[in-house]
């Protein structure tokens, strides 16, 4: 169940609060509160879930879409388009928006494509080929939140990896494509208003489980896509601080070295 109290959004797995922004030019008030709550999983949920994590294709598939995740294009196109690591500039991160930094747009395209393509990928895959060999929703959802994490902490990569927007969008579009559009469009019209990556990605995390808990009420998917969303809300921490000291860098702006 999905319900509103008080500014917060509420399900079965999870709470998300948003306090409200009583300065969009300077963020003097922006306080974000994730709290997952494992109590509210239904013993058989846990029990599930266990079992799926033991079920070899389900291990299968999961050990793959965490590869997959591990494939961080910013690195990968940075290097052979004969750019600097992007995880030496502007905020260090393996992402498409500090592939943007460096100027070289068609650069930040592919690594935006490729980290959601990576995403998107890897949840096809479970969902056209899993249920041949016994892998159902438990193991979906294992397998979008694996690809996410590796993502995060790619194994090819010295565990040093992104923040996750542009993969889990692609997990989303996966998933379902209206709810891999309702997120995106959450985030291209907070970007476009406030000009803001950061933000707009903050924003579109936090309503992705309300999306889902919308169109298909509570399941282990929509699980999966609330630890992302808090996953994503903790590796943006920084950029929490800096929109609210006024510090963030708007899109398509230079960071200092």
């Amino acid at each position: 169940m999905v319900a509103f109290d008080k500014g917060a959004v509420r399900c079965t797995y999870c709470t998300l609060q948003i306090a409200p922004f009583f300065n969009l030019d300077s963020y003097s008030y922006c306080i974000i509160r994730f709290q997952f709550k494992r109590a509210f999983l239904p013993s058989d949920t846990i029990q599930q879930i266990r079992m799926n994590i033991l079920n070899l294709p389900t291990l299968l598939f999961t050990i793959a879409a965490y590869l997959i995740g591990s494939i961080s294009f910013a690195v990968v196109v940075s290097k052979l388009l004969g750019l600097s690591d992007p995880r030496t500039y502007g905020s260090k991160n393996p992402g498409a928006t500090n592939v943007l930094r460096s100027g070289n747009k068609a650069a930040a395209a592919l690594t935006l494509i490729g980290d959601g393509a990576k995403g998107w990928l890897a949840v096809w895959l479970v969902q056209t080929y899993g249920p041949t060999y016994g892998v159902n929703a438990h193991g979906v959802a294992l397998v979008a939140l694996a690809v996410f994490l590796g993502h995060l902490w790619p194994i090819f990569f010295r565990f040093v990896g992104g923040k996750g927007v542009a993969t889990a969008l692609g997990v989303l579009l996966g998933i379902n494509g209206w709810l891999g559009l309702a997120t995106l469009v959450t985030w291209l019209v907070v970007a476009y208003a406030f000009r803001y990556s950061s933000l707009a990605a903050l924003i579109a995390a936090i309503f992705a489980p309300f999306y889902y808990g919308l169109l298909f009420g509570t399941n282990p998917v929509l699980l999966a896509i609330s630890i992302m969303s808090g996953l994503l809300l903790y590796r943006h921490k920084q950029n929490i601080k800096n929109l609210c000291a006024g510090k963030e860098s708007k899109l398509g702006q230079r960071k200092n070295t």
